[in-house]
């Protein structure tokens, strides 16, 4: 027996016309969604991320640098939940040393709820000579706030 050899098979050259119609639409570019525009920083607000030592010591060189404070200015520190503020002030109990840094009393860092390895986000408001120091709890308390949590709560998608 022999065998028949078998016909190549070659599609038709004809386009059917729901394959067209799809190659159109994919051709087609879908509307992009416009994005909101992004804020600006303030030109005079410095940010910067410390750490609290065991002796309540915040230091940030460029944040303070900023701020214009030097060596021997007076400063009143203010607290409360989760924030510590810092402003010169020539009637201030507090002294800024020669070395760039803030020093928080450990009775404001008690009312306050800081501890000795806490990172906080520095604030400077230069128009304003006020420093603000806020714990990581509070930052997460008003991201949470405005709805732009990366973690959900527990429950919730």
């Amino acid at each position: 027996m022999t065998a028949r050899p078998l016909a190549p098979v070659i599609p038709s050259s004809a386009v059917p016309a729901a394959r067209q119609r799809a190659r159109s639409a994919a051709g087609r570019s879908l509307p992009l969604a416009r994005s909101a525009p992004v804020p600006s920083l303030p030109e005079d607000t410095v940010y910067g991320i410390g750490r609290i030592d065991a002796s309540g010591r915040i230091a940030d060189q460029s944040v303070i640098t900023a701020m214009g404070w030097a060596g021997g200015d007076r400063l009143t520190l203010t607290a409360e939940a989760g924030v510590v503020t810092a402003r010169r002030d020539p009637g201030g109990m507090v002294t800024l040393p020669a070395r760039a840094y803030i020093a928080i009393p450990a009775a404001l860092c008690r009312r306050c709820g800081l501890r000795a390895g806490d990172r906080v986000l520095l604030a400077a408001l230069l128009h304003e000579d006020t420093l603000a120091a806020y714990s990581l709890a509070v930052v997460d308390q008003a991201i949470r706030a405005h709805g732009a949590s990366p973690h959900p709560q527990e429950g919730k998608p």
